[in-house]
């Protein structure tokens, strides 16, 4: 299966239709009147339906098991045609759009079963995708493409030539991903006045994003947010929180960082861990969606 690990949850919805046509009114009669003698079409179908809702990753191998959390089935009768909508919701790294024509396609295969004793003539048309809500296609077209951004690597060790930047390297592809240009890149140590002149420094400059890796742990040398607290005018907590839950999820020793986000003007400051991985899953827990930010210093609203 597709590794879905790096993803975030969000709210997935997705509703897929099947169309049973029968061959003549009777049959559409004896429904209505729950005269088939199989039993309650409409009542059976749905719970067929629904357990192969659930059974979807048990029969198609790359689909990932979701917990579904939501599961509706419709019907509506138009002449010698039922209509059936399937409609699935989940908060999930992945969505049900297989989930939904799945449920859509057994609900008709039951409708199927349980009316060839009476009507020969019963096919099954235009099993589709209605329509899909959640995940990256939905955002992916929301943001900016001229934004730019400086990567600040705080390290003694690095700027020393002891050790070679990884994570900043990291950090650096993830924004040229998100289509963000790097304009500065540089390597500093951990001190608080070099790291505050940079950070005033390229805001007066006008650039969009400054990200600093590195020196957010618990040492005596790790003062990168301590040093951007004292001039940011602005924290954005749910940011913080955000990178520190996604991490703890992963790695148990996430809580001990102090990741920090806010603004300076119009420039988005962040603070993110400077080990490779950190620095790696911080990025991917608020990328691209943080880039809305700039809409909103815009006054612009973009809602899903």
């Amino acid at each position: 299966m597709v590794d879905i690990t790096h993803k975030a949850n969000t709210l997935r919805i997705a509703t897929a239709q099947a169309i049973v046509k029968v061959s003549k009114a009777e049959t559409i009669e004896a429904i209505k009147k729950d005269e088939v003698p199989k039993g309650n079409v409409f009542a059976m179908s749905k719970a067929a339906g629904l357990l192969g809702i659930k059974k979807t990753p048990e029969l198609l191998p790359d689909c990932h098991p979701i917990p579904v959390e939501y599961a509706a089935i419709d019907f509506e009768v138009n002449e010698l045609e039922i209509i059936v909508n399937c409609t699935i919701k989940t908060i999930y790294k992945t969505g049900v759009e297989v989930e939904a024509m799945h449920g859509a396609s057994v609900v008709a295969l039951n409708m199927y079963d349980m009316l060839k004793p009476i009507d020969k003539g019963v096919e099954i048309h235009h099993i589709k995708l209605l329509k899909k809500r959640g995940g990256k296609t939905d955002f992916q077209d929301r943001y900016r493409k001229d934004l730019v951004a400086a990567v600040i690597v705080c390290s003694d060790t690095i700027s020393k030539g002891e050790k070679e930047d990884q994570a900043g390297k990291e950090v650096i592809a993830k924004l040229e991903s998100c289509h963000v240009k790097v304009s500065d890149y540089q390597i500093i140590p951990d001190e608080k006045e070099i790291i505050q002149q940079k950070v005033n420094d390229l805001a007066n400059n006008k650039i969009d994003l400054i990200i600093f890796s590195g020196g957010t742990g618990l040492s005596a040398r790790d003062v990168t947010p301590d040093a951007l607290e004292e001039i940011l005018e602005r924290r954005i907590p749910g940011v913080e929180e955000v990178i520190r839950s996604y991490g703890q999820l992963r790695t148990p020793y996430s809580m001990l960082s102090r990741s920090v986000a806010g603004t300076i003007r119009d420039s988005l400051v962040l603070a993110i861990p400077g080990s490779t991985k950190g620095a790696r899953e911080s990025m991917e827990a608020i990328f691209p969606h943080i880039l809305h930010v700039f809409r909103i210093f815009k006054g612009e609203r973009h809602d899903p």
